[in-house]
């Protein structure tokens, strides 16, 4: 089944690119790990709620997971508030959509205006190094289309370099999980989940600049083409700003 749908058929309708993680196991949890449900949903349906096409894709192509604490239907309750992201799995339309993901290799970014790459716990382990996949990303912003990033997935941007070789968030402001984010999903599980920080590594780095908002609080911010989000609760805001920036 194709992953392409638009429910408002306007004449030209925006075309987003939605990425997200292929499955995983954390080397940290043991735990099988994919996308966060939320980033990817929230953000599917605000294109959607647009008209705009999209269609989502993977780093290898094939099915995707969510991780199991952003299904509402966990046991956990970690987001049993999530009632839109329950609707769209719930939803054999929908949920088919992540059985059998186009893998990045066959995209053309010519045939997209923005791209938008949600995040998880599976980003942390296969987006940090992933060459294709920043390669992707710098093709679109490189090509002055919107280039939006959120939660882990914006561990990627301590990497991606443009083809001057110099890092994409040179001189860039932007956000991503948060520190304090961290200790609370750590304390929650009673262990630690990431291999790595986002907040201490960008905080290392010369030239850019990384700030947070509130824990958990919805945030998202625009610096030219770049569009981060903060964490789960910021990927809607997120698409807000592609959606604002494509002026449609």
């Amino acid at each position: 089944m194709s992953a392409t749908i638009s429910i408002l058929h306007p004449q030209t309708p925006k075309r987003i690119l939605l990425v997200a993680a292929n499955p995983a196991i954390s080397g940290q949890t043991g735990w099988e790990i994919g996308f966060w449900a939320s980033e990817l949903i929230h953000s599917y349906w605000a294109f959607v709620e647009k008209g705009y096409t999209i269609e989502i894709v993977s780093p290898e192509g094939g099915k995707v997971i969510h991780d199991s604490w952003s299904d509402p239907r966990d046991k956990s309750g970690y987001s049993e508030h999530d009632i839109l992201s329950l609707g769209f799995l719930c939803s054999p339309r929908h949920a088919a959509l992540l059985e059998n993901t186009k893998s990045i290799s066959k995209v053309s970014v010519e045939d997209y205006d923005a791209i938008f790459v949600a995040g998880g716990q599976s980003p942390m382990y296969t987006f940090i190094d992933n060459a294709p996949l920043q390669k992707l990303l710098v093709s679109f912003y490189e090509a002055d289309k919107i280039t939006a990033v959120v939660c882990h997935a914006t561990c990627m941007l301590l990497k991606t370099k443009l083809s001057d070789g110099s890092l994409l968030v040179k001189g860039k402001t932007w956000t991503g999980f948060a520190n304090t984010e961290e200790d609370y999903a750590d304390n929650f599980v009673k262990q630690k989940i990431q291999p790595f920080r986002i907040e201490d590594e960008a905080k290392k780095m010369a030239n850019t600049n990384f700030i947070t908002g509130g824990m958990f609080w919805p945030f998202a911010l625009r610096d030219g083409n770049l569009i981060t989000g903060q964490q789960q609760y910021s990927a809607a805001l997120a698409a807000g700003l592609v959606i604002e920036a494509l002026g449609v």
